[in-house]
């Protein structure tokens, strides 16, 4: 018993004597500044861990660093504003009764919305001496445009003309020595090449990221359109884009330009993996038919087309998978001239092979109308090739013309274009201002100054000499029918029977 108690005694001895020698320390311990922990204002930032230094050198052929560096000051941040338009409020308060014949459309009426509207994107300086690539949907319908510099200089753009086809636009800037990108061959890129996507996304200036072309001749169906001439091929790439990045560069290792970034593969309108980018090859040929031009020389050969699938080469007896199948001809077209047929199979042109739709557009919108190219094709198995000679939307081979709205006279009345600022305020694309009703043929329609033809028989009309076309074209039948609206923004249609 008394053992117990020495062995209780000696170990309470022992813990006393280390509780004094660690407070003792403690007590005589050098004292430290307070440092406090440091929070992130946004809960979904983290700070890093201290700096360290490295010695590892990345392999030759993925440092990225000097494609970045000399990429970077090429591309631009692009600012756009636009004025207040109008927005539909009146269909509820339309009467039943015109309701039930003409549906929601007739009577709308317009109110502004309050106060501007900014837009922003990304652009590539293609010219030292100011021309600025970016997409068409960064400065569609835009009442004011200004690029910022990666020096933060900042100029006001001139737009030099669109692109709807193909969503790009081309800027002109009055600077002169201007840092620039040089065009890459999109053709020679490879699925797996790394390249670096450079703009300006959610506002941040400068932004680089890093990916792999993960395939070429993507169609996504973006550019959707009445008239079918949208042209998708585009280089899709795992390089992160985010809204902010659409106009900004896709280069490769070299810093060479090989296609301008416009959309993202997103659920959630941000990144979730890939993006699309337009090719230079698509790229370079609009630029210079809008510089040459003004308007694009769209080159068309004229066949409606198919991909070979499976369930094709079964139903049509196919012996192979290969190439685009014509499923039919536009009469006194480039491909029917050639000698073309229903039932071919395209499989190349000018030697590239094509097997998608968007491949053969890819090619044929390289060239322009009168130009020629081979086209290879497989007619009951047999390979054969022609050379067509290619044409434009009006079934000729003459290079097109812009055609600018003017002001014109119509069956005494005066028929005017509309202004940039009347056509963004009421939404609008185009048109024509009627004025002088009173003293012209149209005075029995019902239509009063001012009003703005926007169609006719459902027929776009984007200026003066439209309406003049169409209602010549209408003069042989039992009259039209007239669509627009007056500048409060009141929708109005008029059945016009035959001016006098």
């Amino acid at each position: 018993m008394q053992a117990k108690q020495m062995m209780l005694g000696l170990l309470g001895s022992a813990v006393l004597g280390g509780g004094v020698a660690v407070g003792g320390y403690k007590l005589l311990e050098p004292e430290r500044p307070y440092a406090p922990q440091a929070v992130a204002a946004d809960p979904n930032v983290r700070y890093t861990s201290e700096l360290r230094s490295s010695t590892y050198a990345v392999p030759e052929g993925l440092n990225f660093v000097a494609a970045a560096a000399s990429v970077t000051p090429a591309v631009v941040h692009v600012m756009t504003e636009y004025a207040p338009k109008m927005s539909d409020n009146g269909a509820a308060r339309m009467d039943p009764f015109l309701r039930q014949f003409f549906g929601d459309d007739l009577g709308q009426y317009h109110s502004p919305q309050a106060g501007p509207q900014m837009g922003s994107g990304s652009g590539v300086i293609i010219a030292a001496n100011g021309y600025i690539v970016t997409n068409n949907h960064v400065i569609d319908k835009a009442d004011k445009i200004e690029v910022v510099l990666d020096d933060k200089r900042k100029f006001k753009a001139e737009l030099v003309g669109t692109d709807p086809n193909t969503d790009l636009a081309l800027l002109k800037v009055d600077a002169t020595s201007l840092p620039f990108i040089r065009y890459g061959n999109s053709d020679q890129v490879k699925v797996g090449e790394w390249v670096l996507a450079v703009g300006n996304p959610f506002n941040l200036n400068s932004t680089v990221t890093a990916g792999i072309i993960s395939a070429k001749g993507r169609n996504i169906n973006i550019l959707r359109r009445e008239d079918n001439m949208g042209i998708e091929s585009f280089l899709q790439t795992d390089a992160v884009v985010n809204p902010g990045n659409s106009g900004g560069a896709l280069v490769n290792l070299n810093g060479d330009l090989v296609g301008i970034n416009s959309a993202i593969a997103s659920r959630s309108g941000a990144f979730e993996g890939y993006s699309f980018a337009v090719p230079s090859s698509i790229v370079s040929k609009v630029v210079d038919d809008l510089l040459k031009y003004k308007v694009v020389q769209r080159a068309l050969l004229g066949v409606n087309i198919r991909e070979v699938d499976a369930t094709l080469a079964s139903e049509k007896k196919l012996k192979t998978l290969n190439g685009v199948y014509v499923m039919g001809l536009g009469q006194n077209s480039a491909a029917a001239e050639a000698g073309l047929r229903e039932g071919d199979i395209i499989t190349e042109i000018n030697g590239v092979t094509v097997n998608t739709s968007s491949q053969l557009q890819e090619q044929v919108a390289r060239f322009r109308p009168g130009d020629k190219i081979k086209v290879s094709f497989l007619r009951d198995s047999s390979p054969k090739t022609v050379t067509a000679t290619l044409r434009n939307s009006t079934g000729t081979t003459d290079i097109i013309r812009e055609e600018t709205a003017s002001t014109i006279k119509y069956e005494g009345a005066t028929l005017a274009p509309l202004s940039k600022q009347e056509m963004n305020r009421l939404g609008l694309e185009g048109g024509a201002k009627i004025t002088g009703i009173g003293k012209s043929n149209f005075r029995e329609t019902g239509i009063a100054d001012g009003f703005i033809i926007t169609s006719i028989d459902k027929h776009k009309v984007s200026k003066p000499q439209d309406v003049q076309r169409f209602l010549e074209a209408a003069k042989n039948g039992e009259g039209a029918l007239v669509e627009g609206y007056y500048p409060d923004g009141r929708k109005a249609y008029y059945p016009i029977g035959q001016p006098n």
